[in-house]
């Protein structure tokens, strides 16, 4: 059985002018701890389709399925990071923050602290446990983020754009981080990116999206081994297959990690 199926999913909106389709007719499935990286231009339905895999959004037609059971909205299989740092509690502890879901699941007090412990020293955070949002880095809220979504234990983690909004070099180690959690956990995680380069960095496969509406232009493995070398000729030659597919004229040594 295919851990995540996505079939024939197809999204529409209504607007002022009438249904306009988001995501028509995509298609692919994903393999228990695979780490896929969705990229695709401006509008191409990237966050939609994260949004329909979360069970936020309905799809007009075809399903999701996650082990064999269709998706009908939002459970505790699927974790989830947004890109917006507000997405965290602004009256919660670091802590307080990532015991959210597990409170929500009735864990005892003691059993849940625990637990939100060693998630945030899984994410190098364990000196700022009784830290609230406002005192923490963008980097640093983002790894109380995945912290979270990692505490109750979800099979799939879905991230969508987590670190656009953090400088580079920021977003460099948060990628290292991420990286590290991901071997750490062998969680499947389905990340959204419109950085090519953090897509050939973090990746098994990644699936291309074309532009509106957004199909499955191309599905490509990245068969570079672990932990990987973004200044490596493979590296580069990975961007630049990647580049042509979205469309872009490659020339040169492409983007930098």
């Amino acid at each position: 059985m295919v851990p995540i199926a996505i079939d024939n999913v197809t999204l529409e909106y209504d607007t002022p002018a009438g249904k306009v389709t988001g995501v028509k007719d995509v298609s692919f499935d994903i393999g228990a701890s695979e780490f896929i990286c969705i990229v695709g231009p401006s509008g191409c339905g990237k966050s939609t389709l994260l949004n329909v895999i979360a069970g936020f959004l309905p799809p007009a037609a075809g399903e999701i399925r996650i082990d064999g059971k269709a998706v009908k909205g939002h459970g505790m299989d699927r974790g989830v990071v947004f890109q917006d740092f507000a997405q965290l509690f602004p009256w919660r502890t670091a802590l307080g923050n990532v015991s959210f879901g597990l409170e929500m699941k009735g864990i005892p007090k003691a059993e849940r602290d625990k637990i939100a412990r060693e998630q945030l020293r899984l994410v190098k955070l364990e000196k700022f446990v009784d830290s609230f949002p406002h005192h923490l880095s963008g980097g640093m809220q983002q790894r109380v983020a995945i912290a979270r979504a990692l505490a109750y234990n979800p099979s799939v983690l879905l991230m969508d754009e987590p670190f656009a909004a953090l400088d580079a070099m920021t977003r460099d180690d948060m990628q290292l981080l991420l990286a590290d959690v991901w071997r750490a956990t062998r969680k499947t995680v389905i990340y959204v990116t419109h950085n090519v380069a953090e897509a050939v960095y973090l990746a098994d496969r990644v699936i291309v999206m074309s532009a509106h509406p957004g199909t499955v232009q191309a599905d490509i493995r990245i068969d570079l081994p672990r932990p990987r070398d973004p200044l490596s000729l493979e590296f580069v030659d990975c961007q630049k297959q990647l580049m042509r597919h979205l469309g872009h004229k490659v020339s040169g040594n492409g983007a930098g990690h």
